[in-house]
């Protein structure tokens, strides 16, 4: 996709929503840690059904040690792999409580050292908590970027790499919130909505999905 191209597909984003957010409850950086990592192979609907009680309890990781593994698993267990990521949560709260004074660090690599947070969990903690120039790359970014043609990628960091290269300045820091609110709502897996997309002139996708009938 030409520079052109890809600046009026973001343009158009933004202007249909100039304030993009995370669809993840949270009140605070440490809670938005944790849903992140909770929302691996989850929907964010599911992870705020589970955390909204969780976060009422627990706002610091010395209360979630408190809770324990197993007073945890008691409140996620309607998320997938609840077991592991109860696991990792406690594990990671430990960490944040012993070794950062009870703060999320702010620095990807460090975050990425924490149990259950890899690459793309710290990429979504660095832009949405610190406002950090990151492209947290799921299944819906991967696929808005190499359907349309904006960022073709064989893997999630080529993906990033290219949108890190091709993102221009004034759409970088919620480029990321855009694609997947797009990719969730309208460029859909299994048939995109592209007789209501905002940049279906400037998408690759040859296949368009028609208007269903009335």
């Amino acid at each position: 996709m030409k520079k052109a191209d890809i600046f009026e597909f973001y343009r158009r984003l933004a202007e249909l929503n100039p304030d993009p957010r995370t669809e993840l409850e949270y009140g605070n950086d440490y809670q938005l840690l944790v849903a992140v990592v909770l929302s691996a192979q989850a929907t964010d609907v599911g992870v705020n059904k589970a955390t909204r009680a969780l976060f009422r309890a627990v706002k610091t990781p010395a209360q979630m040690v408190a809770l324990g593994e197993e007073g945890l698993k008691e409140h996620i267990k309607t998320i997938g792999l609840f077991n592991a990521k109860a696991k990792n949560v406690i594990a990671l709260s430990q960490i944040l409580e012993r070794d950062f004074g009870g703060e999320v660090p702010r620095d990807r690599d460090t975050l990425t050292t924490l149990p259950g947070v890899g690459r793309k969990t710290a990429n979504v903690v660095m832009n949405t908590a610190f406002g950090a120039e990151t492209f947290a790359v799921d299944t819906h970014i991967f696929r808005v970027g190499n359907r349309t043609g904006l960022a073709p990628g064989k893997d999630v960091l080529a993906v990033e790499k290219r949108l890190e290269k091709d993102t221009p300045a004034p759409f970088r820091r919620d480029a990321h919130h855009w694609l997947i609110l797009h990719g969730r709502y309208i460029c859909k897996a299994r048939k995109p909505e592209c007789w209501r997309c905002p940049v279906a002139d400037l998408c690759r996708y040859k296949p368009k999905t028609p208007a269903p009938a009335a």
